[in-house]
């Protein structure tokens, strides 16, 4: 049998893992897969923001073709890989968070799930009733305080055996021990760790201190590297009046150990799988929806291009093939539906710009272009990425940036106002404009340029904009102190 699992994180950086050059992390499980796998360490989103980058991932289709372009409403009449495995006598399964957002269908393929969202939308959630039941119903902030605390790091409020990333691993185990052997499987397995608020239970919550951690990327003029969206989300996020570099360090020491925690129950599962004898027929495909800027050029968030949002890990788990491979060649998302069903040997109608991950290793794809999307029309953000050279066009700033990752991959300056670069501008922004245009977003543009919608501006008041994303239940009612 071939079976595939498919292990999802959220909001997870490409520079997190050990075995790939952070030498701060501890990552052990991922290094067992990086050491038998292959990495591809070029690996993008086709959206900087969780709802349309699983969409597009679960589709093989990228932003602009499903029309999902931030988190809204995903729209019908998509088909997913979990629909196409399972019409080919595949059991399918989901743990955790999936950010399904259609109007009725929470399954979108799936035989069954284990529900854990990061908001409660008021739909049944599997682990909020597994905390009630086990005395942990008086915690409110299940997944940390957001409101003013979001990017404030913070112990959990729950111990590390009761806490998510454990129920993930757990419902994962329990998956595979009760599945029907029979038949093969396609699992899900989706983490909404490291995404903020950076808590992680105790002893993780210890595991990197502040002092170890080095400083974000600053540029020599941060401010010329924001967009719209930068401005926006600092403001949201409450990170837009001033610098503190001990707290920059003491958030990374956190993310980090979410991260570290995530590993330590992504371990738990290898080891049952290499108990079992999974592995050897078990496709392991691990990857992320984005990154995070994390403080880079005093940014936070996603929903920008820049490596630190939109570059993502990528892990391709083979059985029976050598391990350490490492591929530079620019991957995404929309090349996990193609690799899934080359590796099942299903045929299908389903169309994708995709590339299957196998034959991504072969050199006629070093230049390979591959775009992203966030937002549409007058909010439009858009990317093009062709081997180490990268485009970004920005339509509420009309401004576009331009990085050569063979002359400075930390993308501290833009170089598109640079004579020496105007050519290799003009041929990114006329492919990327062409990619779209072939695919009808054709009111996008205006000739051969993007259309001018006028320069925006995101707030125009210091206090404005502000993000509250108060857990339900979680706001106080004191008898003499509030209304």
């Amino acid at each position: 049998m071939k079976n595939v699992i498919l292990f999802f994180t959220d909001q997870q950086r490409y520079d997190t893992i050990s075995a790939l050059g952070n030498n701060i992390i501890k990552t052990p499980a991922l290094d067992r897969l990086v050491k038998s796998g292959i990495s591809y360490t070029h690996a993008y989103t086709p959206s900087p923001v969780c709802v349309p980058a699983r969409l597009s991932m679960l589709t093989g289709k990228y932003a602009h073709e499903t029309g999902c372009t931030v988190n809204s409403t995903m729209p019908d009449g998509h088909k997913s890989v979990m629909h196409i495995l399972k019409e080919n006598g595949y059991q399918t399964h989901g743990v955790g968070k999936m950010h399904f957002t259609f109007k009725d269908d929470k399954f979108f393929g799936f035989d069954s799930r284990d529900v854990s969202e990061e908001i409660g939308d008021g739909s049944p959630d599997d682990f909020r009733d597994y905390l009630d039941e086990n005395g942990y119903g008086h915690v409110k902030d299940k997944h940390g305080v957001r409101g003013e605390m979001y990017y404030i790091p913070q112990p959990s409020q729950l111990p590390h055996e009761h806490h998510n990333s454990t129920w993930v691993a757990n419902k994962t185990i329990d998956y595979l021990e009760n599945r029907n052997k029979e038949k093969p499987f396609f699992l899900m397995s989706s983490f909404i760790k490291p995404h903020p608020p950076f808590e992680a239970p105790v002893p993780f919550n210890k595991l990197y201190r502040s002092y170890d951690m080095p400083l974000p990327k600053f540029s020599e003029n941060d401010e010329d590297l924001y967009t719209y969206f930068n401005v926006k989300q600092n403001r949201y996020k409450g990170r837009d009046k001033g610098t503190d570099l001990n707290l920059l360090r003491t958030m990374k020491a956190y993310y980090y150990a979410t991260i570290s925690h995530v590993d330590f129950n992504l371990g738990r599962i290898l080891d049952y799988l290499e108990e079992n004898n999974l592995m050897d027929d078990t496709l392991i495909i691990f990857t992320s929806d984005h990154g995070e800027m994390l403080g880079d050029y005093n940014c936070f968030g996603k929903r920008c291009f820049y490596d630190s949002a939109a570059r993502v890990p990528m892990i391709l788990k083979v059985p029976g093939e050598k391990g350490n491979v490492k591929c530079s060649h620019n991957a995404s998302l929309i090349d996990i539906l193609p690799t899934i069903l080359d590796y099942t040997s299903i045929k299908t109608n389903q169309t994708t710009k995709g590339v299957s991950l196998f034959d991504l290793l072969d050199e006629k794809y070093s230049n390979r272009a591959i775009v992203s999307q966030y937002g549409s029309l007058d909010l439009g953000t858009y990317m093009i990425k062709k081997g180490s050279k990268k485009y970004i066009y920005s339509a509420p700033d009309e401004k576009e940036w331009f990085f050569d990752h063979d002359v400075d991959e930390t993308e501290c300056k833009n170089l598109a106002i640079e004579p020496k670069y105007s050519d290799i501008v003009k041929e990114l922004k006329s492919l990327l404009i062409t990619q779209l245009k072939n695919d009808g977003l054709t009111h996008i543009i205006k000739g051969n340029e993007f259309k001018k919608y006028g320069k925006k501006v995101p707030f125009t008041h210091e206090d404005e904009g502000y993000l509250f994303q108060d857990s339900e239940g979680s706001l106080p009612d004191l008898k003499g102190y509030t209304k």
